[in-house]
């Protein structure tokens, strides 16, 4: 009996484990880490950032390839200062010669872009030279199309290309699967949601565990505190749940997990609307202390202005919190709002994005109504265990690789 081969599959994406993670990484690393390595054999090229960190490296199911600009010990800071803020323009041209000399190496049988803007062009141009290697691309930009073709206007061309030479395209979303028809795909297309780790974040923890939480972060007893996990940008409209904290009483607090460009900023805005000592900065935590933060608090929100998909969404959702939000981009997916969405079940309560006054208003209802709150925390938390686990996500990943890999190109 002939021996079935093992399939080889490069990604090329921006960062990878074990610095500067987001929910594209953490995407890869759950997927790959559930597909056997006796089935597909994952390649992943990557910046590299730290010069700690060795060139090549297995991580979990994967074989890290990294290039590019380095230093030690490097920061988030450091991304946007010489010589770091040079790779993300550099990785588009240099991943193209990397990736040759890996297929040189290795012989793949599919290549998996992870992001249009951060690596469509140099999957684009390995398409090129390699046109019988089947090209997946997967969509979980967060920022507004509108605004990543004005990034890519100067490679407008391989940009486009990203899109049109890929056999097939996995969506985080419906939104993000509609902008790629506007951009010339015509092949096949799954949307396939971000996921997480359904139990994890749904698990109970003991008291001591939410006393230690609330005793680090400071919060008091008969205090409401809003959270929001991620990062702090413009575009998860922050700067409108600081406006919305006068319209509500002294007792109403709001916490940042994560980092961000816009923390002078939000720290500022507070100031000058004197809620300073109710609103409150915090850095990254590891992944696996978020269910615990999350819980420690009462209200989850992120009145985001776009939004391909939004993990910390459904995070919230599994851990059991109400979740405030607009359904800008992929929200609309999952949150469903009583008086917009009357033929669902209701999940969440939705704004309209630049409205404090609704943030609110949406505030004041969940204080107001515990019992239809709980109704509807049970309802998104049924949602995300049968839409959003990780293991149910890699099921259909698998499915778009055998898919993918059987695809005879002419």
């Amino acid at each position: 009996m002939q021996e079935r081969k093992v399939k080889k599959i490069l990604i090329f994406s921006l960062a990878y484990y074990p610095s500067f993670v987001g929910g594209a990484e953490v995407a890869i690393k759950e997927i790959t880490d559930r597909i056997s390595p006796e089935e597909i054999e994952f390649h992943l090229l990557t910046l590299r950032f730290d010069s700690r960190l060795p060139k090549e490296e297995k991580i979990g199911n994967v074989f890290a390839h990294r290039i590019g600009f380095t230093r030690s010990g490097v920061t988030i800071g450091d991304l946007k200062r010489f010589p770091l803020l040079l790779n993300k323009y550099w990785f588009q041209f240099s991943a193209t010669c990397a990736a040759l000399r890996l297929h040189r190496r290795y012989h793949f049988d599919g290549i998996w872009a992870m992001m249009a803007h951060s690596t469509g062009v140099p999957a684009a141009l390995f398409k090129l030279f390699h046109p019988r290697v089947p090209y997946l691309l997967t969509l979980q930009e967060g920022d507004p199309p509108e605004y990543i073709e004005r990034l890519a206007r100067p490679v407008w061309p391989l940009f486009s290309r990203a899109f049109t030479s890929a056999d097939m395209v996995a969506a985080e979303s419906t939104f993000l699967g509609e902008w790629a028809r506007r951009r010339g795909f015509t092949g096949p297309m799954e949307v396939i949601p971000n996921g997480m780790d359904a139990k994890r974040f749904a698990r109970t923890p003991s008291t001591g565990e939410l006393e230690t939480v609330r005793a680090k972060i400071g919060k008091k007893d008969g205090e409401i505190w809003l959270i929001h996990t991620g990062r702090l940008v413009h575009k998860n409209a922050l700067d409108m749940v600081i406006r919305a904290l006068p319209l509500l009483p002294a007792s109403v607090h709001f916490f940042m997990l994560g980092d961000g460009p816009d923390k002078s900023a939000l720290a500022q805005l507070a100031d000058s609307l004197g809620v300073s000592a109710r609103t409150h900065f915090h850095p990254y935590i590891p992944l696996e202390a978020i269910p615990n933060y999350l819980k420690a608090c009462d209200i989850f929100i992120r009145p985001s202005r776009s939004e391909g998909m939004g993990n910390s969404f459904i995070e919230a959702m599994a851990a059991g919190l109400p979740v405030i939000a607009t359904q800008e981009g992929g929200i609309a997916d999952f949150l469903f709002d009583a008086k917009r969405n009357p033929d669902k079940e209701t999940t969440g309560w939705a704004v309209n994005t630049d409205s404090p006054e609704q943030i609110a208003g949406a505030v004041e209802d969940i204080l107001a109504h515990p019992e239809h709150v709980l109704r509807v925390q049970a309802t998104a938390k049924k949602l995300v265990f049968e839409k959003y686990d990780w293991d149910l996500i890699a099921r259909d990943m698998q499915w778009v690789f055998g898919r993918l890999l059987d695809t005879r190109l002419s």
